[in-house]
């Protein structure tokens, strides 16, 4: 079969190569993929900026496809049953806290960036059936990352005021399609007018552009404060979401790409009960719980462009440039 395999080359670090079909093992499924999607881990392991990188796997969380295969001991009645893939392995029995043996499908794990994937059979779920494969395919890590933040964390509900942070990145544009099916008031921020346009299209009351000076008096002029902040950048911008919160509010950040603050506000934390909580992908019963409010309330995710499979690098390439604005898919139908 064909797979999109990391491997140990001077500039080629991804490369399509054929690889042999897996059997599935015991308590697994074999999945025929029919669509793939990118996301920005992906592009950190290709890069070798991702912590213990093991040469030779096959890339790619988010899949979708058709069961194709089961072990001993897993129901045939699974055969043919078109299903989207919950990427957490080894979550544990916490489901606050992941445990210390986690990991995530597409490495150490070969993931779903093949024509078929090896996956318990604990971790498959109906694909919802307003979706086509390539929008399915596009939920699973960046999915259940926002809905974790948005409902487990961020505690998001109806009436609420919500900020999310960089509207251009897939797990921002999650949150936001979530806290809008909740019927909060959201409000997004970006550097790309074009991008905050399009999410007051989709719903968002209001976006600022954050890299226009005293942006965060307009924020605070418009919305009246904020209940909820999902954030993935962390940095010094902290301390501007802790001016924009209402009491007791909640700043909840799946990521830290600017890094850790020079200073907190801790004063204006206390005196205003906010709280900041990180959070990551969410736990297993989050997943069922994800797939469950797409289904009831039709949530479309958002596609950037959908290419072949035998395009993938260019996908890659894609991510890296920037300037996309919703997920990188690949197809593998037929």
């Amino acid at each position: 079969m064909k797979a999109l395999v990391l491997v140990d080359h001077p500039e080629n670090k991804i490369q399509l190569l054929e690889v042999e079909k897996p059997v599935p093992t015991e308590g697994k499924v074999l999945i025929k993929l029919k669509a793939a999607a990118l996301n920005r881990r992906d592009q950190w392991i290709r890069e070798g900026k991702y912590p213990n990188i093991q040469m030779n796997t096959i890339l790619g969380s988010d899949g979708a496809g058709i069961v194709e295969e089961v072990s001993a001991g897993v129901s045939s009645d699974l055969i043919r049953n078109e299903v989207i893939i919950n990427p957490n392995i080894e979550w544990g029995e916490n489901p606050k806290v992941q445990s210390k043996g986690y990991s995530i499908l597409g490495m150490p794990v070969n993931g779903t960036f093949a024509e078929y994937v090896e996956v318990e059979a604990s971790k498959i779920y109906k694909k919802p059936t307003h979706l086509s494969w390539e929008e399915a395919a596009s939920i699973p890590l960046g999915g259940l990352t926002a809905f974790r933040a948005v409902f487990t964390q961020g505690q998001v509900s109806a009436g609420q005021n919500v900020l999310i942070s960089g509207a251009g990145g897939g797990v921002a544009q999650f949150a936001m399609l979530y806290a809008l099916a909740a019927q909060a008031n959201v409000y997004v921020t970006s550097g790309s007018a074009d991008k905050i346009n399009t999410c007051i299209d989709l719903g968002a009351k209001a976006g600022f552009n954050y890299k226009i000076e005293d942006w965060q008096k307009e924020a605070l002029q418009v919305s009246g404060g904020f209940d909820v902040v999902i954030d993935s950048a962390g940095g010094d911008q902290l301390n501007d979401f802790i001016k924009m919160m209402k009491p007791s509010g909640r700043i909840v950040f799946y990521g830290a790409t600017n890094g850790t603050p020079q200073k907190l506000d801790m004063f204006r934390m206390f005196w205003n009960q906010i709280t900041l909580q990180g959070s990551t992908m969410g736990n297993d019963q989050e997943f069922g719980q994800m797939v469950t409010f797409i289904n009831e309330h039709k949530i479309k995710p958002i596609l950037d462009s959908v290419r072949p499979f035998s395009e993938i690098v260019f996908a890659f390439d894609a991510m890296k440039a920037g300037g996309t604005f919703g997920k990188l898919v690949v197809s593998l139908n037929d």
